[in-house]
Parts: structure tokens; C-alpha cells; sequence
């Protein structure tokens, strides 16, 4: 898939998976690639697969969950 589609992916995955607003979901994508988490995805398309969307999605949103805390 594509590095756009990737991003999609996990953003849906975070909504559907973790009960989180699809507008919440799309701003914990947008932090994490402003704090260069995809950069490896971008530059190696073997990363984006749908198995590593899920283990990004877990690690995205317990992350957000840290800084809750």
C-alpha cells in the first residue's frame, strides 16, 4: 500500500480497534508523523503492511494514553 493508504490505515485502525473519534484518531496519526514515527514506513514499503498497522495503531494509542497519565 501506499505510504497515504498506510496512514489511513492505522487512523482506522485506532477508530475501530481503541473506540477513539475519528477526528482523535486522525490527530494521534498527525502527531506521531510530526514526531517522525513513519519515517521508516515512508522510506521502506515492506513496513506497510496491515500486520504493522495493527502493532502501530496499539503503540500510537497506548502512547497517547501515557501522556494522559
Amino acid at each position: 500500500m501506499t505510504y497515504e493508504e498506510y496512514l489511513d490505515e492505522v487512523t482506522t485502525l485506532i477508530f475501530e480497534k481503541y473506540n477513539v473519534p475519528d477526528a482523535a484518531a486522525v490527530k494521534l496519526v498527525m502527531a506521531a508523523q510530526d514526531a517522525e514515527f513513519f519515517v521508516r514506513h515512508d522510506e521502506d514499503k515492506k513496513l506497510r503492511t496491515v500486520d504493522q498497522a495493527h502493532k502501530d495503531a496499539k503503540t500510537i494509542y497506548e502512547a497517547s494514553l501515557a501522556k494522559k497519565k
